[in-house]
């Protein structure tokens, strides 16, 4: 059949069971919006800035493992994007990005609203193109969706000039290509992994955001079971292994535990899955994990000996190499080791520290007892992000869904957005007042859509983990991180036609939780906390694990 180039847009999108894209029209994408009108199975959320509904794709990709789609104009709407894109980049989520460019006969003149997107986005894309020819369309359409799914996962944009939506040419429909995560693991890399776990008297797991996106949840539990080991996770990997499970010593990393830091400082083989050995995560990548052998499982090639030198590799699909691996592993008896890693769990809990985000705590605790079990939870980036990765119970997969690489304040109102239609479970997105203010008119989309989300403002008035950086390494020098806005959350919940809910003390929490839960569409839920309040543990940057800090009180 003879199509026009946007309607073969929509075709692909539906050949791919997209139910929803996220976007914002303008003038090179009104012939696919026009083509969207008649395809009312193709749910569009038109967002009040390009950046969210690119947040928005993102959080939706996380919610589920499918891709997220984002549409936007030429120029501004496509450079809008850019962040987004580039959030997804860096913790490998599965994107498709469709932007419109200017007619052929206008490119590289300097047209109104004319970008090159595809150079701007190559480093933080998996594959980009602009498509100039409509034969080429539905081709280009396939093989996006194909890269931003198989191996490991990324964003690809697909750029197209205005006239290739207009022109028409036959379209032949296709079933989509399986999606595949190649490794390149052979018997010999699964002998010599397998070997090193056997032979190792103290192994501890790190697992990372790759056992999520490969479904490997339930062969880390099958091997952390047999090895008696103790587990961490990286801020990407909450959920990968439940935290409430006795073996899990908490987060790795900067604002990782006392225990999950001794257990990296003593352990004799490190089984690294689907992480990256960011610096974050390490530090001091030079002293890192120096009296132990590393085992890196990646389906990322890229990733071997890039930041830590593996003893031993095994490259592919952490699922895949979970299920090849685990029948040579011998059932470890001795609980030495763990009971070990338990005494340091229980010596050097995260609430030691006097003024160790009491309150927080507290706060954050109170909402997940009052929120339903299913609920998923994003953050914006800062100090609420991390004291949520330490407190919140998360005990499932693609339950958190946060920023980690680019580290993107602003971005988990967009995140909660997709991840609620998505999934239509109860999101709640915590929040700073900082990250709060670069995002907060998208409250009025989630409005619109009466869409179940609580925004958890911890409100200090000042850009807290900043400021916490001052206060540590600068002699409490606080330049440009005082906010002090005079915003009233309450009254501006109520201006954007949302409820609002304020947290007047402690005393409060149980109560106000209750009537913001019981509150339909959209709420907001504000309280104060101290602008001295600090995330800890915390290993100054570039310092080792021994230089870890429990207690401020300066």
């Amino acid at each position: 059949m003879k199509l026009t180039g946007a309607q073969i847009i929509m075709e692909c999108l539906k050949e791919q069971q997209v139910d929803t894209v996220f976007g914002f029209p303008g003038g090179t994408v009104i012939p696919i919006y026009d083509a969207l009108y008649h395809y009312p199975e193709i749910n569009h959320i038109l967002t009040c800035h390009e950046q969210h509904a690119a947040h928005a794709a993102d959080g939706y990709a996380r919610a589920t493992g499918k891709p997220g789609v984002v549409i936007a104009t030429s120029g501004p709407g496509a450079t809008n994007l850019v962040t987004g894109i580039a959030t997804a980049y860096m913790d490998s989520v599965p994107m498709v990005a469709i932007t419109g460019n200017v007619e052929q006969k206008n490119l590289g003149k300097d047209s109104f609203q004319e970008i090159d997107i595809t150079g701007v986005t190559i480093p933080i894309t998996k594959h980009n193109v602009i498509v100039q020819s409509i034969e080429d369309l539905a081709k280009t359409i396939r093989e996006a969706f194909f890269i931003a799914q198989s191996g490991r996962p990324g964003p690809v944009l697909v750029d197209i000039t205005k006239d290739v939506t207009i022109e028409s040419c036959e379209y032949t429909p296709q079933k989509p290509k399986a999606i595949t995560r190649v490794s390149h693991f052979n018997t010999a890399d699964i002998a010599a992994a397998a070997a090193a776990i056997n032979d190792s008297k103290k192994p501890f797991i790190m697992a990372g955001g790759g056992v999520i996106a490969s479904d490997a949840e339930q062969g880390l539990r099958k091997l952390a079971k047999k090895l008696n080991a103790p587990v961490t996770m990286t801020l990407m990997g909450l959920g990968a292994y439940p935290a409430g499970d006795e073996q899990y010593t908490g987060m790795t990393g900067m604002h990782g535990t006392k225990a999950s830091a001794l257990c990296t400082t003593h352990c004799d083989l490190l089984i690294t899955i689907g992480a990256r050995f960011s610096e974050r995560v390490t530090s001091d990548r030079m002293k890192f994990a120096k009296q132990a052998k590393i085992l890196h499982i990646d389906i990322d090639p890229a990733e071997i000996n890039k930041n830590i030198t593996a003893d031993y590799e095994v490259i592919g699909d952490a699922k895949a190499v979970l299920e090849a691996l685990l029948p040579k592993v011998k059932q470890k008896t001795d609980k030495e080791w763990l009971t070990q890693a338990m005494e340091w769990k229980k010596k050097y809990p995260l609430d030691r520290a006097t003024k160790n985000a009491r309150f927080p705590k507290k706060v954050i605790q109170a909402m997940q007892e009052a929120a339903p079990d299913d609920a998923i939870f994003t953050t914006e980036v800062g100090q609420h992000q991390l004291w949520s990765a330490q407190f919140l119970k998360i005990e499932q997969p693609r339950q958190f869904i946060t920023s980690g690489g680019l580290g993107t304040m602003g971005f988990g109102m967009g995140a909660a957005m997709g991840a609620a239609i998505a999934t239509g479970r109860q999101v709640v997105n915590i929040a700073g007042d900082g990250s709060f203010h670069m995002n907060l008119q998208e409250i009025v989309t989630a409005v619109k859509h009466q869409l179940p989300i609580m925004i958890l403002v911890m409100n200090n008035n000042v850009l807290g983990m900043v400021r916490q950086w001052q206060k540590i390494m600068f002699d409490g020098r606080y330049s440009q991180t005082t906010l002090n806005r005079p915003t009233d959350y309450v009254k501006l919940a109520e201006a954007f036609g949302a409820c609002g809910v304020n947290i007047s003390g402690e005393k409060d929490l149980a109560g106000a939780f209750k009537k913001a839960f019981e509150c339909k569409g959209p709420v907001i839920v504000q309280y104060d906390i101290s602008e001295d309040e600090n995330v800890l543990p915390m290993v100054p940057g570039g310092k080792t694990f021994d230089s870890i800090i429990l207690d401020w009180e300066k």
